[in-house]
């Protein structure tokens, strides 16, 4: 069966001497998103956004997130970090706003196209692996692409492929209870890779690990962002946070904090001082 042709869009970008008519949509684009549980006075905003100062109306959480970024989304309990990761990943619709997803307009599709993104746009990593039990690392990551009708010799290549990126090329015939914290995350990054999705989402991806297989995980991160892999990451640890380019802090619905870390085109910062140090401060 052919897949839906969805509507793209060209993003709007400044004028400048790089950007030109052909300029790539925004990976992520949210405009005058709102998101809302309930009615009337049981109504909770879980996203609302800053407020009109001259009618009190909430204005929506507005966000861009170029190619190539790397985001880190911070907040603590009841921020709507969580809401905004859901409708992020196409799990949840917002109440009112517009959110496009690699030019794709998310807004004006079905459950059967919704699905579609999910599995071909977005690729998913969580705090639990969600790995299947007694199933080799090789057969997990090749999941995703039997989904998605792909043959098995095509599966199974792009699945090797995966893991090999993910430093894991000599475990792919070992289960999960085989395999270290570290590496069993690592095995869900390659199966959230393997179908080359447009954003890697991942909700805090090292929740679950110890201080030594949290770098092993961060570290890969950063590689497959400095390769060119848009990366939004939820957390609440300052020290995950630290490996972005760009922070977003939530509050109470609201974007209160947004800072640059480093620049979308060059390298994650922990990269980049790593290679300071390696090249004496140069």
């Amino acid at each position: 069966m052919t897949p839906p042709r969805w509507p793209r869009r060209t993003a709007t970008l400044p004028e400048t001497e790089d950007a030109g008519p052909w300029a790539p949509a925004p990976v992520i684009e949210v405009r005058s998103l709102i998101k809302t549980y309930g009615h009337g006075d049981a109504a909770v905003h879980a996203l609302s956004g800053p407020v009109d100062p001259a009618s009190g109306a909430a204005l929506g959480v507005e966000l861009v997130v170029e190619q190539g970024d790397f985001v880190a989304v911070m907040g603590s309990s009841g921020s709507g970090k969580s809401t905004l990761m859901n409708i992020l990943g196409c799990l949840d619709v917002p109440t009112s706003g517009r959110y496009l997803l690699d030019g794709i307009d998310v807004g004006g599709l079905d459950e059967r196209q919704l699905s579609l993104v999910r599995n071909r746009k977005i690729g998913f990593v969580f705090q639990s692996f969600n790995l299947v039990p007694r199933t080799p690392a090789l057969a997990q990551v090749e999941l995703p692409l039997a989904y998605a009708g792909v043959k098995p010799a095509e599966r199974r290549r792009r699945a090797e492929a995966a893991l090999t990126l993910v430093g894991l090329a000599d475990r792919m015939d070992h289960r999960p209870n085989e395999l270290s914290g570290g590496q069993q995350q690592r095995v869900a990054v390659a199966r959230a890779l393997v179908t080359a999705p447009a954003m890697l989402l991942a909700d805090e991806p090292t929740g679950n690990l110890d201080s030594h297989s949290t770098e092993e995980v961060l570290a890969v991160v950063d590689r497959l962002n400095a390769a060119g892999r848009t990366v939004v990451l939820i957390t609440h640890e300052d020290e995950v946070a630290r490996h972005a380019k760009r922070v977003v802090r939530l509050v109470d619905g609201r974007i209160v904090e947004d800072v640059r870390q480093a620049s979308v085109d060059g390298p994650p910062p922990a990269m980049r001082a790593a290679g300071s140090l390696v090249g004496g401060g140069r």
